[in-house]
C-alpha cells in the first residue's frame, strides 16, 4: 500500500489522461468542465452530406410523381394546360435534384418549391 490518499491520485490520473491524449493526437479536454472539444468539420461534412441525398431524393421521386401525374392526365379528358404544368413542374424538381446532387441545396429547394407550386397551379385549372 502507498501512503497517498485518494485526492493525490486523481491529479496523477488527469495528467496521465491528458498525456495519452496528446500522443494520440486528439486535443485535451479541460479537466475542470470533463467536456471533450466539439468538431465542426465533421458534424457540417455529414450534414452537407445529407442535405445533398435528401434534395438529390426529393427531387427525382417528384419528377417521377410529376411525369406519371403528367402521362395520367394526357390520357384523360383534362384541357391541355393541366399535363403540360405537371410536366413543366417535373422537368424543375428534376433540375432541383440535379442541383442539389451538385451541392446547391438551398437553389434546388426553391426549385422544388416552385416545382410543387407549378403542377398545383396545373392541377388548379381543371
Amino acid at each position: 500500500m502507498s501512503g497517498r490518499t485518494d485526492s493525490d491520485t486523481q491529479d496523477d490520473i488527469r495528467v496521465d489522461a491528458m498525456d495519452d491524449q496528446e500522443t494520440r493526437g486528439q486535443a485535451p479536454r479541460d479537466p475542470e468542465t470533463d467536456e471533450q472539444p466539439e468538431s465542426d468539420e465533421e458534424h457540417g461534412t455529414e450534414d452537407a452530406r445529407r442535405a445533398r441525398w435528401t434534395a438529390t431524393g426529393t427531387g427525382a421521386l417528384l419528377a417521377l410523381a410529376g411525369l406519371a401525374a403528367a402521362v395520367l392526365r394526357l390520357s384523360g379528358s383534362a384541357p391541355a394546360l393541366v399535363p403540360a404544368a405537371y410536366a413543366l413542374g417535373a422537368a424543375v424538381c428534376a433540375l432541383a435534384a440535379v442541383l442539389g446532387s451538385q451541392g446547391r441545396t438551398r437553389r434546388a429547394l426553391w426549385l422544388l418549391i416552385a416545382g410543387v407550386m407549378i403542377m398545383a397551379v396545373g392541377d388548379q385549372s381543371d
